[in-house]
């Protein structure tokens, strides 16, 4: 049996953190200890987290996820302790935490599609802190950033350079590098292109935003809720259409009748995967970006694959090698090319995740930001 002093080593830093018990039940707000941190490991204190879909996805049981948990893996914190072997990380450093961590060494690694690593996210299904009854948790898609620290490997942080603001690092976290990403390197769209986004929550709208950088001719940016029209058209976006049985038609109507050269579906249900589908002319690529149900089942008639000769790829985290792509993403934002702080549409401490969940799930609002300790971190 294990004794409190145990436990204690094992377990020595007790921190605050959002912990989801049952899918769909509400997160609460507990104490739980994180595990020691190891040899190659960093402890990390959570600056700055955003409420991605895929924490709703998590928490409602649409992705599998060992629970009890602590969601968040989308973040941005500081290093406040290293392990004996890690020498490029120290105390002090800003961090970008990776919820997918490349081995180096599987097949996907050594081909250089690091992003598809198959050792990436197993820590999601390895306890990592014990709650206030002894029994372990698990940190949601690796990370567990809905809490005020962490314990990650130092492989899952990227430092992040003095002139990007924490705010801004913490979007690069997934949104904004998963959007641009399945625009500029899953999809590579071409120069000239025409550009269909379906869904327009923190994804999508940094798709809009990738599809302007890609130097699309036309970008078209469909949702469900109209009052995102507006953010569109600053982000990049030349038409709205909303999301309706009209929407395949207005399309159309903006494409001379043909479709739009590629479709992004950032919802990841089959009605918006055939939507996309659908919308992409004869030629054209559809890319699903967002994370669907593997119980939602698309259906395609051998005819139409045949006949319509479209390209239908999936899109993980948007290709990203992070640590060779996030400096040319730090490159965009100095110059002014990615506008994430228009992204940012509200604003809190652990105790309004929930909240944000909800607003997220009506398809109300498009990023808030968690200051788990409830301090400003904009350095």
């Amino acid at each position: 049996m294990s004794t409190d002093s145990t436990v204690n080593a094992e377990y020595p830093t007790e921190v605050l953190a959002a912990v989801v018990r049952e899918a769909g039940e509400p997160m609460r707000v507990e104490r739980v200890r994180l595990r020691a941190v190891g040899p190659a490991d960093v402890r990390v204190r959570i600056d700055v987290t955003g409420v991605c879909h895929s924490d709703l996805s998590l928490a409602r049981g649409v992705l599998a996820q060992p629970l009890p948990a602590v969601l968040g893996h989308e973040a941005c914190g500081t290093v406040v302790e290293t392990g004996s072997e890690v020498t490029d990380l120290s105390e002090g450093d800003r961090v970008i935490l990776l919820w997918i961590t490349p081995c180096g060494t599987c097949a996907f690694c050594e081909r250089g599609e690091s992003w598809m690593c198959v050792n990436g996210s197993r820590r999601a299904q390895e306890p990592y802190a014990l709650d206030e009854q002894g029994e372990p948790v698990y940190p949601g898609l690796t990370v567990g950033s809905f809490a005020e620290q962490t314990v990650v490997p130092a492989a899952a942080a990227v430092k992040v350079p003095e002139d990007i603001s924490t705010r801004d690092a913490a979007l690069l976290g997934c949104a904004v590098t998963t959007g641009v990403g399945a625009i500029t390197k899953t999809a590579a769209v071409t120069e000239g292109s025409s550009v269909l986004v379906i869904g327009l929550g923190g994804v999508g709208l940094a798709a809009v935003q990738g599809a302007r950088l890609a130097g699309a001719s036309t970008v078209i940016a469909v949702d469900r809720n109209s009052d995102k029209a507006g953010l569109a058209a600053k982000l990049g976006a030349d038409h709205f259409v909303l999301a309706d049985e009209n929407t395949k038609k207005a399309v159309r109507d903006l494409t001379g009748k043909q479709g739009v050269d590629y479709a992004f579906d950032c919802v990841g249900s089959s009605r918006t995967i055939r939507d996309a589908w659908g919308m992409t002319r004869r030629g054209g690529t559809a890319c699903v970006v967002g994370i669907g149900g593997k119980d939602d089942t698309v259906t395609f008639n051998a005819l139409e694959l045949f006949h319509f000769a479209r390209t239908l790829v999936g899109c993980v985290a948007g290709s990203l090698n992070a640590h060779t792509d996030l400096p040319r993403y730090f490159d965009h934002v100095r110059k002014g090319e990615l506008d994430l702080a228009a992204m940012v549409t509200g604003s809190g401490t652990l105790a309004d995740i929930e909240p944000a969940l909800r607003e997220m799930a009506e398809g109300r609002g498009i990023r808030t930001l968690i200051t788990p300790d409830g301090a400003e971190h904009t350095a």
